[in-house]
């Protein structure tokens, strides 16, 4: 488990530990974009999943509100995204970072998923204060300080979908944190970045959240 804290807009702070953390993948909006990235991510060597939108359960200790994330190679990179935390009154809100290992990847999703952290933010919303104008909020990240995603959360599942799976599998209670899945990456922007940074903005107020961290790789292995 992992144990995380939240402040809201109003000052007051939220306690959560975490029991259940899945992480959304191939979330698009537009499923027909999602099956043309299926395909092109299967050039490369990814495996296509068996159905979309997915759901991978991740450990709940992945979890983290962290200014480092440690890895194994170079070989590994972030991912913008929201997260929908469920608390003992509310639904909350926050940003986050997927940090997935890329080599894994082609492996499995499922096993990249579990090598990296996902990283939160230490702001939140109450997701009912933005939920009316959820597609009009920002997802912006940045890879050494170069912008390399850019979009709003039109562009993804909305939170409201994921309330119903999460109810539907009787997921919806206090300690369960579930990642978006992410938008595109722009070309040409390198990756495989020493520093993360990925933003939530809510241009209706001009509130933001966001959480940032650098990338330590580990010694080498003896033996």
């Amino acid at each position: 488990m992992s144990d995380l804290s939240f402040e809201l807009p109003d000052g007051a702070r939220v306690a959560v530990t975490v029991t259940t953390l899945l992480n959304g993948g191939y979330a698009g909006r537009s499923q027909d974009d999602v099956a043309a990235h299926v395909r092109e991510l299967a050039e490369l060597g990814v495996p296509a999943p068996s159905e979309t939108p997915s759901l991978y359960p991740v450990a709940p200790y992945l979890a983290q509100q962290t200014g480092e994330v440690a890895v194994q190679h170079d070989r590994t990179s972030g991912e913008a995204e929201w997260a929908l935390v469920v608390t003992d009154d509310d639904l909350l809100l926050t940003v986050a970072c997927d940090h997935t290992d890329r080599a894994l990847e082609v492996h499995g999703v499922a096993w990249s998923k579990q090598a990296g952290p996902d990283v939160l933010g230490r702001g939140a919303w109450r997701l009912e204060e933005v939920a009316d104008r959820i597609d009009e909020v920002e997802l912006t990240a940045w890879a050494d300080g170069v912008e390399i995603q850019v979009g709003t959360l039109a562009e993804l599942l909305a939170p409201a979908y994921w309330v119903e799976v999460l109810r539907a599998r009787d997921l919806l209670r206090p300690g369960t944190v579930l990642l978006s899945g992410t938008i595109p990456m722009r070309e040409g922007v390198n990756q495989f970045a020493e520093r993360w940074r990925v933003e939530l903005r809510d241009p209706a107020t001009g509130r933001a959240i966001d959480c940032a961290y650098s990338v330590r790789t580990l010694p080498a292995a003896i033996g």
